[in-house]
C-alpha cells in the first residue's frame, strides 16, 4: 500500500449529528523519528522539534506551536513542514474531524507537508481528543456552543502561518467534522484564504453567504452519505455555479460511511485518485 492509500484511510462514524455537527477519522501512517533538535524563530522561545522521513525520499519537520489564545488559554496545534529549506511556502491549515486532534491527523498533517506546505493541524478541543463515540459527540457539542471562540480559533491560525510562518498563501483544508469547518473558514475569511477543500463537510446553500467567497473550492462527496444528501450537494454546487464561482465538485457514486469508528473504506474515495486530484487542486491555487 502506497503512502498515499494510506494517507486516505478514513474511519467514518454513523452517529454523528446533523448541521455542522460532520466528522470522519483519517488514515493511518507509519512514520520512522530520526532525531530531535532545539531550534528558535525570531521572537519565539525555543521548541522541540522533529524530523521525520514521511516516505523513502521526504523528510519533514514537526512541532508542537502555541498558535492562538481562546480565553486566556493557549491553543497548541501541530506543524509540519518540508525538511529542505527554501523560498516562502504556501500554507495549509488542516481541521481534524470530530475525533479531533490525534496521531491520525498528525501523519495527515506530514503527508501533506511532504507535498511541499507549511500544515498547521488545528486543535478545535483545547487538547482533548476523543476516545469513544459518546466522548466525540460532547466535544463537539462544546464547540457547537461557543462557535465564536471555533472562529477565532480558524482566525488566529490563519494570522499565525502569515505572520510567524510568513507562508505566502494559505489554504484550507478539513474532513468531514473538518470538512464543515473548512467551508466556515473560507466564509469567515473570504478575501483571504486562496483555496477550500471540503472532505464531506455540511454545507452552506445560501447564495448571499457563498457570493462572499473568492478562492476556488474542492468538493468531494459519496453518494451514500446518510447525513449529506446528494440533493444538498447538488445545491451547493448550484449555487456556486450560478454566482460564478470557481468550484469542482465531485459525487463519487457507491461512497459513504460504513460502520462506526470502523476503518473500512467508502469506495472510491479511497487511493491515488482522489489524493492526486486534490493535490492538483492545490498546486494550481497554491503554489
Amino acid at each position: 500500500m502506497s503512502s498515499r492509500q494510506i494517507f486516505h484511510i478514513l474511519k467514518i462514524s454513523l452517529f454523528f449529528m446533523g448541521a455542522l455537527l460532520t466528522g470522519c477519522s483519517l488514515l493511518e501512517g507509519n512514520t520512522n523519528h530520526l532525531h530531535q533538535f532545539s531550534k528558535s524563530h525570531p521572537g519565539e522561545e525555543a521548541v522541540a522539534k522533529e524530523i521525520v522521513q514521511v516516505d523513502s525520499e521526504t523528510l519533514v519537520v514537526v512541532e508542537q506551536v502555541e498558535y492562538a489564545t481562546i480565553d486566556g488559554e493557549a491553543i497548541t496545534g501541530y506543524l509540519a513542514y518540508p525538511h529542505d529549506k527554501g523560498s516562502p511556502r504556501p500554507g495549509l491549515i488542516a481541521i481534524h474531524e470530530l475525533w479531533g486532534l490525534n496521531e491520525d491527523m498528525e501523519a495527515a498533517a506530514r503527508q501533506l507537508a511532504s507535498e511541499g506546505y507549511t500544515v498547521l493541524a488545528v486543535d478545535l478541543y483545547g487538547g482533548q481528543v476523543a476516545a469513544s463515540p459518546k466522548n466525540a459527540q460532547q466535544l463537539v457539542h462544546s464547540v457547537m456552543r461557543n462557535p465564536a471562540a471555533t472562529r477565532s480559533n480558524l482566525r488566529q491560525a490563519y494570522n499565525y502561518l502569515m505572520g510567524d510562518r510568513n507562508v505566502s498563501k494559505v489554504g484550507v483544508i478539513g474532513w468531514r467534522f473538518g470538512g464543515a469547518w473548512s467551508l466556515q473558514t473560507a466564509l469567515l475569511l473570504p478575501d483571504r484564504i486562496d483555496a477550500t477543500v471540503i472532505y464531506q463537510g455540511e454545507l452552506v446553500t445560501d447564495s448571499a453567504e457563498l457570493n462572499t467567497l473568492q478562492m476556488p473550492i474542492l468538493g468531494i462527496f459519496g453518494t451514500q452519505d446518510p447525513l449529506i444528501s446528494v440533493e444538498r450537494v447538488r445545491a451547493f454546487e448550484s449555487t456556486l455555479n450560478e454566482l460564478g464561482k470557481e468550484a469542482e465538485i465531485y459525487l463519487y457514486d457507491g461512497a459513504g460511511p460504513t460502520t462506526a469508528s470502523s476503518s473500512d473504506q467508502p469506495r472510491s474515495l479511497t487511493g491515488d485518485a482522489v489524493w492526486e486530484q486534490m493535490t492538483a487542486f492545490l498546486q494550481e491555487h497554491l503554489r
